[in-house]
């Protein structure tokens, strides 16, 4: 193991990646989100990009094998990716943010709970059908 090098757990995601239908949206919206949660710009290619965080890394690919233009998270595959999100706070303040990077409100009749009453999260869906849960690291007092 070279310098400045920690070990990996064996078992922990080594990276994830997501085929896009327009990287440019892609970059408007997950850039944005991945930035204000700490990823950092990774790789570049010009039909991808990729953000790391620790050990692990998300590529955004607009691959030309694409079979379609919109992600169905409704479907059998991924559903969505949930991301450590800081503070209620922090998760409300994104909620605020995120619509003016692509990103919607889902289940607004029961956010913050809509995960069940022990767990504060917003469920954010952005405009080709990617579904994202930010989970707040602790409940609100009361």
């Amino acid at each position: 193991m070279g310098p400045g090098r920690r070990p990996v757990t064996v078992g922990a995601l080594h990276h994830v990646e997501v085929w896009v239908p327009d990287l440019g949206a892609a970059m408007h919206s997950w850039g944005w989100l991945l930035g204000k949660l700490g990823w950092t710009p990774y790789q570049e290619w010009p039909a991808g990009r990729s953000w790391r965080l620790g050990p692990t890394y998300l590529v955004f690919e607009e691959s030309p094998a694409l079979s379609g233009r919109h992600h169905d998270r409704l479907a059998p595959g991924l559903n969505h990716l949930a991301f450590h999100a800081g503070s209620p706070a922090a998760v409300d303040q994104l909620v605020a943010e995120a619509p003016a990077y692509g990103w919607q409100l889902l289940f607004p009749d029961r956010h913050p709970y809509a995960g069940g009453p022990d767990t504060y999260a917003a469920y954010l869906a952005n405009g080709h059908g990617y579904e994202i849960e930010l989970v707040a690291s602790a409940n609100p007092p009361g």
